[in-house]
């Protein structure tokens, strides 16, 4: 077919920049053609094998993902950090890859910024932005085993609970499938245990250290009028004791500082007991932390118990 011919065609004019070769042949062009406008310099390039960009330079980060899709066949589905991400989940590792589940039977291998895994446990994609997704638990746990940061791990598990996306059983559940996750466990059980933030899970970690009472997390506090109090990060409902991390970042903003003064303001006019505590004095003076902790549960337990609640 001549240039003219398939030039006008609509794969080419409207539709996406990014294609199988095998489409362009069924148009008529030749494979000679295709090779020659993907060289060095010319107007097409190859992003991965049998898949071209109708256009030279660096692809966006959109059309890498169509492309791992086109190389990984079909029925693929995009998992790992760049599913996570098309769900709006912000705390993230970096990853260059592009991650793509496959049937187990599926013969295709990885190339370039395409990771193609095999998979007899298919999920069910979910379409997020016109591309086979899979469900947030299982990006997570995906994307978890391939990232080596461990508060990475953290923040993207607790990031997804926090924000609604999945609940930690959830999690659990699909990590129950996972042949090798040891630390991948160990990451998640202070989500299970009611930690929202890297912050929380260290902290949730020094106070299973330590013989202190127990500790419930992120639960909300009322007064006796069911008025709420506050949502403290740990609370000791035996002792109407609350424990803040509170970090420089949130709380020194006008917004952050006010809302912190008014939360204090009702824990002081309900008589609770608080402590708080920088995020980074949980790994740098865990040894302290705990003393404060300990004193600040003593005072506790010098006054009577508020008439306070968890709801």
């Amino acid at each position: 077919m001549r240039r003219g011919d398939w030039a006008r065609h609509p794969l080419i004019t409207t539709g996406s920049p990014v294609i199988a070769a095998k489409q362009l042949e069924a148009i008529g062009m030749a494979r000679s053609t295709i090779s020659r406008r993907c060289e060095p310099g010319g107007a097409w390039r190859m992003l991965l094998p049998g898949v071209v960009l109708l256009r030279n330079g660096e692809p966006a980060d959109e059309q890498k993902i169509q492309a791992a899709l086109l190389h990984a066949g079909e029925d693929s589905i995009l998992t790992g950090v760049r599913a996570l991400e098309r769900y709006g989940l912000r705390n993230l590792p970096d990853a260059e890859e592009v991650h793509v589940l496959v049937p187990a039977e599926r013969s295709v291998a990885d190339s370039g910024f395409a990771h193609i895994e095999r998979s007899r446990r298919l999920p069910r994609a979910r379409v997020r932005s016109g591309i086979p997704t899979a469900p947030v638990p299982r990006a997570v746990i995906d994307a978890a085993r391939r990232t080596l940061d461990r508060d990475g791990v953290t923040a993207m598990m607790a990031e997804s609970v926090q924000r609604g996306f999945c609940l930690p059983r959830a999690l659990a559940d699909e990590l129950d499938e996972v042949r090798r996750g040891s630390s991948l466990r160990s990451a998640l059980v202070p989500i299970l245990g009611g930690a929202r933030s890297v912050a929380e899970a260290d902290a949730w970690n020094l106070w299973q250290r330590s013989d202190l009472p127990e500790c419930r997390w992120n639960v909300k506090i009322f007064d006796a009028n069911g008025n709420y109090i506050a949502q403290p990060d740990g609370w000791c409902d035996e002792l109407a004791f609350a424990w803040e991390i509170d970090s420089l970042g949130y709380h020194a903003g006008d917004d952050g500082f006010r809302d912190t003064l008014a939360r204090n303001a009702r824990y002081a006019a309900a008589g609770i007991v608080v402590l708080q505590t920088l995020p980074s004095r949980l790994r740098s003076e865990p040894g302290q932390v705990v003393a404060e902790l300990r004193a600040a549960l003593d005072s506790a337990r010098l006054r009577p118990r508020p008439d306070v609640r968890l709801r």
